[in-house]
């Protein structure tokens, strides 16, 4: 069956939200996983940003105020040590009864990663996450003391008495559309995150995925693959273009600051290049696929819309399953009130139009 993924973050606010409140609003990001929770996804994501919230503390906080959501927490290596970073996960995982799982982001830009103190670039970054996700999983997994010798990382005599609730480890995400990206996600991904593209080339990045997951010795169905978009609804199709519309002209016209005048990074990263050059051939794509939000916002982040009604959508990301992909990760730009809409009118219906198709072998 197809997981769902939301998105959760601390304070009330979007592309097209100035924030309402504090940056860290404990009752609003309590009621945002309790709403996930009620609409039926399975997770949330937590991104990271180098001006945010700690997705640690926020996961922590959040799973106390809930009991079946899962929490995706995203984690750019090479600020804390493999073996610490694997035991505050393996930690969380018990208090959570195993409700914890991981997004390995090594950084697509520079200048983000600069502002938290690293230098290096991003080719050096692949190869520290290779290395990095070899000690996290032996920290994992170990019975026995271990040593360590690479290229980042020299460790003697690791050991970690706390293991995961999920054995035997918690589930490994994996983002990035560049050939180093499938190359490490390809060796270590559980599931591994695609930005929502037109068909056609989301099933050239799911052959390039699984390729390198063969490349690495892996049975190349053992790796899921994920799709992100920002759904668009409505009653019926032409209403939520309408809405649609709407959206793109405040995105346009500026009306949400950026947050804490820290402003987003888009363009830089091979995904968010991928985007732009599917908005440079065309605003629509197959049923419901929406680029001009990409360009809008320089393709900061997954930022490519279905816009239809609940049916449309629905019918367009059960393609996306039909050619392979098994987790969807979606958010709107009303992120609570989306949710809420999502559970009633979107996640049943997806879920209803895969087992369908699936029982008449579309």
């Amino acid at each position: 069956m197809v997981e769902f993924i939301g998105m959760i973050r601390t304070a009330d606010q979007s592309e097209i939200r100035e924030r309402r409140g504090p940056l860290v609003d404990r009752d609003y990001t309590r009621r945002f996983a309790q709403a996930h929770e009620r609409a039926g996804f399975d997770r949330v994501l937590i991104g990271y940003h180098s001006w945010d919230a700690d997705g640690f503390a926020v996961a922590a906080d959040a799973a106390a105020h809930t009991e079946r959501l899962g929490y995706l927490i995203a984690h750019r290596p090479g600020f804390v040590a493999p073996t610490v970073w694997a035991r505050k996960i393996a930690t969380l995982d018990q208090f959570t009864a195993g409700r914890i799982a991981v997004h390995i982001i090594s950084g697509a830009s520079d200048a983000e990663q600069r502002r938290d103190g690293d230098h290096t670039d991003k080719v050096t970054r692949y190869r520290r996450t290779d290395e990095y996700l070899d000690v996290v999983k032996r920290t994992w997994t170990a019975r026995e003391p271990f040593d360590h010798d690479g290229e980042f990382y020299s460790i003697r005599g690791a050991l970690s008495h706390v293991l995961p609730h999920t054995q035997p480890r918690v589930p490994i995400y994996f983002g990035g559309s560049s050939a180093d990206a499938y190359r490490v996600g390809g060796r270590h991904a559980d599931v591994y995150a695609l930005w929502g593209e037109p068909l056609k080339e989301t099933a050239e990045q799911i052959a390039a995925v699984r390729a390198a997951g063969v490349e690495a010795g892996r049975d190349p169905d053992s790796i899921g693959i994920s799709v992100s978009f920002r759904p668009i609804l409505a009653p019926t199709d032409e209403e939520a273009w309408d809405r649609a519309r709407s959206i793109l002209a405040t995105i346009e016209a500026g009306q949400a600051p950026v947050p804490n005048g820290v402003p987003y990074v888009g363009g830089t990263s091979v995904g968010s290049r991928r985007q732009l050059e599917a908005a440079d051939r065309g605003e629509v794509h197959d049923r419901a696929l929406w680029t001009a939000t990409a360009r809008a916002t320089g393709a900061a982040g997954n930022s490519t819309a279905l816009v239809g009604s609940p049916e449309t959508v629905a019918a367009a990301l059960a393609d996306y399953v039909d050619i392979g992909v098994t987790t969807i990760l979606i958010r709107g730009y009303e992120p609570l009130e989306d949710v809420e809409v999502y559970g009633e009118e979107l996640l049943p219906r997806v879920r209803a139009e895969v087992a369908r198709r699936r029982a008449v072998g579309v």
